[in-house]
């Protein structure tokens, strides 16, 4: 019976040696690397697209296109219509990806790879490009983003710089009028410059409100989304 035992509790003592070993073994295998940001390759950044399929007057086809990046099982390619601010994230395996989009419409796109183990990912950099329309002569700016203060941030009362960045597929940007207001959407227009930066006065305790609408030389505008800002 004692050598009965003996043979019993050796057998389980093997057992949960070799069960430990396999634990070890498939956490080893699931120890993934991190994924790579995707680098994007087309439609390129601040650029007009001319080269999609054209399907009517108001749709094209684009191909998206980026690099294979490494550590990576798929990707989530997100395209955002600058105008109304909708957006689409589109699954797939693949390194490219047609879609069909609207002509004479400024987009940003980006791309997100998923890690071997579905759960990280890694962001690509946002470009900006301008889906070529009808035959224009002029095209309007892309909207304004807000460099200073950030969206969401905390700054000090007194006198702060509102900061911005906007560009232009021709190039002639000419103005930029500025909205700030304690509310949401922002009504109160308090300036128009040719400079991309305005200094303004606020209170603590108070969230601010602010967009940009920004002007080409032929009168072509864009509009920001609004940002906003709260005072300590």
């Amino acid at each position: 019976m004692k050598k009965f035992l003996k043979i019993i509790t050796l057998s389980l003592i093997i057992g949960l040696i070799t069960l430990t070993c396999s634990d070890d073994d498939a956490l080893a295998e699931n120890n993934f690397e991190p994924p790579m940001p995707a680098t994007l390759i087309f439609p390129e950044n601040n650029t007009v697209c001319n080269e999609g399929t054209i399907i009517s007057e108001t749709e094209t086809d684009v191909l998206f296109q980026w690099e294979e990046a490494t550590n990576t099982s798929s990707y989530i390619l997100k395209i955002t219509n600058l105008n109304d601010g909708t957006s689409r994230n589109i699954s797939t395996l693949s390194t490219e990806f047609l879609i069909r989009i609207l002509r004479g419409t400024p987009y940003s796109w980006s791309v997100r790879s998923i890690g071997l183990d579905g759960n990280t990912s890694a962001e690509s950099s946002v470009w900006n490009f301008y889906n070529a329309g009808l035959p224009l002569e002029s095209h309007a700016p892309f909207p304004a983003i807000a460099i200073n203060p950030q969206l969401g941030s905390s700054v000090e009362q007194g006198t702060i710089s509102l900061e911005w960045e906007a560009t232009d597929i021709d190039n002639d940007i000419v103005a930029y009028t500025i909205f700030l207001d304690t509310s949401n959407p922002p009504l109160t227009e308090i300036n128009t410059t040719v400079n991309a930066n305005i200094e303004v006065s606020v209170s603590s305790g108070v969230v601010y409100f602010w967009r940009i609408v920004t002007t080409d030389e032929v009168g072509n505008t864009s509009t920001s989304q609004v940002f906003e800002f709260v005072v300590n």
